[in-house]
């Protein structure tokens, strides 16, 4: 299974799926369709971390004074579920690997694994 959860109005995110035009994702735009708890979770059984997956550059973070508190991995999960921009993304699901992040580390292990599948 191929699965891309990205925003249809981040620009850096249609880059990315524009580089991967080739290849065919179930895609999952988080404004009109938000992550579920389901799917969340089965992001968390990757990286064991609500914090990996969590959007620290997000306005709504700086705004909400969360930059200032000390947050546990579960407030990480809720603020998730609650604001789809808390989502860092764009997250990929790939057979049995996740990709998160638009980090130029991370979109090359993707390509790369795409490539040698």
């Amino acid at each position: 299974m191929k699965k891309a959860f990205y925003l249809s109005s981040c620009s850096t995110c249609l880059r990315i799926l524009k580089e991967l035009n080739q290849i065919d994702f179930v895609l999952q735009d988080l404004k009109v369709n938000p992550v579920t708890v389901e799917q969340l979770d089965h992001m968390y059984a990757f990286t064991s971390s609500y914090e990996a997956l969590f959007n620290k550059r997000a306005q709504k973070y700086k705004s909400m004074g969360l930059k200032d508190k000390s947050l546990s991995d579960l407030d990480f999960k809720n603020l998730i579920l609650e604001e789809y921009t808390f989502l860092k993304r764009p997250v990929f699901l790939v057979n049995d690997n996740l990709f998160v992040g638009n980090s130029k580390t991370v979109i090359t292990s993707l390509k790369e694994y795409l490539s040698n599948e």
